[in-house]
């Protein structure tokens, strides 16, 4: 059986709506799953630069790869880092729809990730054609009276 057909069982088998993208090479076999096919589409374009220059590197892009198919709530709540690779351009593809719901108080109380999501939609050429996400730097209150 497939590895995409195995996938599909998974997912009708767990009740779960994933769609897992499948790159078919002109010479090769298929590829399966967003990182696989994503690394493979930055390499052939290339920017390997993208998956990390060291294997320290490496490590990190693919640590934060993982993060990109984990559940949005658990992205959120960890503290992500100020750092522009391949796994940042995935992350915040994935992570737009819904960080352009949050609200005022709901960006500040995520602020690591509001932080670092701000400075990635910044970046050259990574925003495209989604929407800007607004994010307030200034505090509306003080605490002294």
């Amino acid at each position: 059986m497939a590895a995409a057909a195995k996938l599909s069982l998974l997912e009708k088998s767990l009740g779960l709506m994933l769609r897992i993208p499948v790159l078919q090479t002109n010479n090769g076999p298929s590829l399966t799953g967003l990182t696989a096919t994503a690394a493979h589409l930055v390499k052939q374009a290339n920017k390997g630069y993208l998956l990390g220059s060291t294997a320290e590197e490496k490590a990190i892009v693919q640590q934060w790869l993982q993060y990109r198919v984990t559940p949005v709530k658990m992205i959120i709540k960890s503290t992500l880092q100020d750092i522009t690779t391949f796994a940042d351009i995935l992350l915040y593809y994935g992570l737009h729809r819904f960080i352009v719901d949050l609200t005022v108080q709901e960006k500040k109380k995520y602020l690591n990730a509001s932080r670092w999501f701000c400075h990635i939609q910044h970046y050259p050429d990574i925003r495209q054609h989604l929407s800007s996400v607004v994010f307030i730097k200034n505090r509306l209150y003080t605490n002294s009276h």
